[in-house]
């Protein structure tokens, strides 16, 4: 089953004071899940004032672009990947945090791990009406 995991910071961050010591313990983590095919893709997210958020409420679009002072957690990267279990998907955050943990000791949030709906699961004519709600 594939798995989303973000990375939440509480707050938005400088991406110049970022361990440079984290990187290549990320690049080592990466490459190793990529080569056991459990990493498909990620990134880190460039910081909220290069961000614009779509909204839509009462009908109406509204377009704001960043940075948005109002952010209570900051999505600061993500990962796809591919896990036999829920279990195994979550210790794969946990020793993704935990490379955090010892490269970069200030850093504080938290890896939200969320399995993706299989849409093939689902027929065209459910998701049309599922949609049309």
């Amino acid at each position: 089953m594939r798995y989303m995991i973000f990375i939440k910071h509480p707050s938005d961050y400088d991406f110049s004071k970022v361990p440079q010591a984290i990187f290549g313990a990320m690049g080592e983590f990466v490459e190793e899940q990529t080569r056991k095919g459990v990493f498909i893709d990620g990134a880190g997210l460039q910081p909220l004032a290069k961000a614009t958020r779509v909204h839509l409420a009462g009908g109406k679009i509204k377009v704001t672009d960043g940075p948005f002072s109002e952010a209570k957690e900051v999505v600061g990267g993500y990962s796809l990947i591919e896990a036999k279990t829920h279990a195994e998907a979550v210790a794969l955050a946990t020793s993704f945090m935990e490379l955090h943990r010892i490269h970069w000791p200030e850093f504080e949030g938290e890896a939200e791990v969320r399995p993706l709906e299989d849409m093939r699961e689902h027929p065209v004519s459910e998701r049309s009406a599922n949609h049309s709600r």
